[in-house]
C-alpha cells in the first residue's frame, strides 16, 4: 500500500485538498515528522533544504488549531523575513482557506522587521491563530505585551542552525522562556550543532529525533557543474557564454557581497539581460517587490548575497549559479536547494578560477561526489545553440497563421533569387539581430569557423526568360545571345 497523507493522520478534507494541489505523497521528512507532532511529542528534525520540512511541521500546526478560538495557538520562529513570508504562504496553500473573504476561517500572521510594528500590533489585537515571525520582531512583541502565548499549543524553529548562526541565540532562549509549560516545541534544521543540542536538552521534553540521511537528500535531480575560468579572464567575462548556452528560464546568480552584486548587476542589465539584484542594503517593500517580479517572470535573473540563500522560493527557478563560491560547504548546498525542488529538475553552476580548486573538493567531499568541469562554452556551441533557439523559432511560426502574409513577399522574391537564397536571407536577418552583443570579436575562446558559416554558394539572379529571337534579327543580335549563354556556362562551373 502505498503512503499517503491520510495514512500518516492528516484528516480526509485535508488529505484531498493536498491531492488537489499536487501533494500526492509525503516525503521522507514529512512521512517521519507528522506522526509525532499530530501526537504532541517533541521533535528534531534534520533534514537538508527543500525535502518538505515546511509542510512537516505545518500539517500538524492545521490539524490542531481550533478555528473557532481566535487566539495566536502556533508560533513559528524563521531566521529571515524571507523565510516567515515563505512559511505564511505554504500554509495559507496547504490550508486550503481563501487570503481574504468572509469564509478566510484562517489567520496567519507574518511578523518582522522593515514594516510597521503597529500594523502587525493592530492586526493582531483583531484575533490570529498562527505567528511567523523573526526572533527580533517576535521578542519585541512579546515585550510590549502585544502578543500573547497563552494558547500556545506548538512552537517551531524552522532553520534552527541557521538562526543561531545570525546571532539569535539570546533572543530564542527569551521567547521559548515565554512560552507556557504544556507546549510542543519542535527544531526543524540542516545541521545541528553543539548549540542547537543545548537548546533542545534544556526545553524540549523526551524528544524524538527524526533525521534524513544526507546520502538520501543530496539532490539527484540538481545537474552540478563546474566551469573552469581561463586564466587572465573576469569571471564577468566568462559568465555570459554560460548564459547564453544554458538559456535559464530564470536564475539566481549569487555573488559574496553587496557591491559584487551591484557591479554585476549593471554589468549585465548594459548587456541587455532581464536581470536585477537583491541584498541587505534594500529595504523591505523593495525587497518583496523584487521577489514578485520575479515569481512573476517580469525579471529573469536575480543576482543575490547569501541573504536570499534560504527563505527564497521560486517555483520556475530552473538555475543557481555561483559566481563567488561560498566560504562554507553548508552555503552551498543551501544556494543549490534554491532550485530542483518538489521534484522538479534544476542545475547548479560555478565558476572556478584555479585558485577555487581547494573548495571545490571540500564541495564533492561533502556530497560525495564528483561535479562535471567543463570549459567556458566556445564560440561554436554557443552560436549552435543560437541555430537550434531559432529553427524552432522558425517552426512556431510554420504553424501559425500569420505567416500567410508574407507569402507574397517570398513569391515577388522567388522571382528574382532562389527560394531557398531567399528563406536562408530571412534567418541570416533574424540571426543578426538576435546574436549576442558581447560576441564580438574578442572573444576568442575558439577560433573556428562559426557553426552558421558553411561554403556559401554563389547566388545568381535570375535572368528573365529571352523572347524567342525574330526572324529580322541580325547577326550582332545573335552573336549577343551566344555570348550570354557562355557567360552562364561560365558562372555555373566556377
Amino acid at each position: 500500500m502505498d503512503l499517503s497523507f491520510a495514512s500518516l493522520g492528516i484528516s480526509e478534507e485535508r488529505a484531498n485538498h493536498l491531492d488537489t494541489i499536487g501533494f500526492t505523497e509525503p516525503t521522507p521528512i514529512q512521512a517521519q515528522a507528522i506522526p509525532h507532532l499530530l501526537a504532541g511529542t517533541d521533535i528534531v528534525g534534520q533534514a537538508q533544504t527543500g525535502t518538505g520540512k515546511t509542510a512537516a511541521f505545518s500539517l500538524p500546526i492545521l490539524e490542531r488549531i481550533d478555528l473557532s478560538l481566535t487566539a495566536v495557538q502556533a508560533l513559528v520562529l524563521t531566521p529571515t523575513r524571507e523565510l516567515a513570508l515563505q512559511v505564511t504562504e505554504a500554509m495559507r496553500q496547504i490550508s486550503g482557506a481563501p487570503k481574504k473573504g468572509p469564509k478566510r476561517g484562517l489567520y496567519v500572521l507574518t511578523v518582522y522587521g522593515g514594516q510597521s510594528i503597529e500594523r502587525q500590533i493592530q492586526r493582531l489585537q483583531r484575533g490570529v491563530h498562527i505567528v511567523v515571525g523573526t526572533p527580533g520582531r517576535v521578542l519585541d512583541m512579546l515585550n510590549r505585551n502585544s502578543l500573547k502565548l497563552d494558547h500556545l499549543k506548538m512552537l517551531v524553529l524552522d532553520e534552527a542552525d541557521e538562526m543561531l548562526s545570525m546571532g539569535f541565540i539570546q533572543d530564542v532562549e527569551k521567547i521559548l522562556d515565554a512560552a507556557p509549560s504544556e507546549h510542543q516545541t519542535a527544531f526543524f534544521s540542516a545541521t545541528m550543532e553543539h548549540s542547537i543540542w543545548k537548546l533542545v536538552n534544556k526545553y524540549l521534553r523526551s524528544p524524538v529525533t527524526v533525521k534524513i540521511a544526507r546520502q538520501k537528500t543530496t539532490p539527484k535531480r540538481i545537474t552540478q557543474i563546474a566551469y573552469m575560468v581561463p586564466r587572465g579572464w573576469p569571471k564577468g567575462k566568462a559568465l555570459q557564454p554560460i548564459l547564453e548556452l544554458e538559456d535559464s528560464e530564470a536564475a539566481l546568480i549569487f555573488v559574496r557581497t553587496r557591491q559584487a552584486a551591484a557591479e554585476l548587476t549593471n554589468q549585465l542589465q548594459s548587456a541587455g539581460h532581464s536581470v536585477d539584484e537583491y541584498h541587505g542594503n534594500l529595504n523591505q517593500s523593495q525587497r518583496e517587490r523584487l521577489l514578485s517580479r520575479f515569481r512573476n517572470q517580469q525579471v529573469r535573473w536575480v543576482v543575490a548575497t547569501d541573504i536570499a540563500a534560504r527563505g527564497l522560493d521560486v517555483d520556475h527557478l530552473t538555475h543557481v549559479i555561483n559566481y563567488d563560491l561560498p566560504d562554507s560547504v553548508e552555503s552551498y548546498v543551501h544556494r543549490i536547494g534554491r532550485t530542483g525542488r518538489a521534484g522538479r529538475e534544476g542545475t547548479a553552476i560555478s565558476l572556478i578560477h584555479p585558485i577555487d580548486k581547494r573548495k571545490l573538493r571540500l564541495v564533492e567531499r561533502h556530497l560525495r561526489q564528483r561535479l562535471e568541469i567543463r570549459s567556458i562554452p566556445k564560440r561554436s556551441q554557443i552560436e549552435a545553440r543560437q541555430l537550434q533557439k531559432l529553427q524552432s523559432k522558425v517552426r512556431d511560426a510554420l504553424s501559425g497563421e500569420r505567416m500567410a502574409s508574407f507569402l507574397p513577399l517570398i513569391a515577388q522574391l522567388g522571382e528574382e533569387y532562389d527560394p531557398h537564397a531567399v528563406a536562408a536571407a530571412a534567418l541570416q536577418i533574424a540571426y543578426d539581430e538576435t546574436r549576442p552583443a558581447w560576441m564580438g570579436l574578442d572573444y576568442s575562446q575558439e577560433e573556428e569557423t562559426p557553426a552558421y558559416e558553411t561554403p556559401k554558394p554563389k547566388l545568381k539572379k535570375r535572368t528573365p526568360k529571352s523572347p524567342p529571337p525574330q526572324k529580322s534579327a541580325d547577326k550582332n543580335q545573335n552573336l549577343d545571345a551566344d555570348n550570354h549563354i557562355e557567360e552562364a556556362s561560365v558562372s555555373q562551373n566556377n
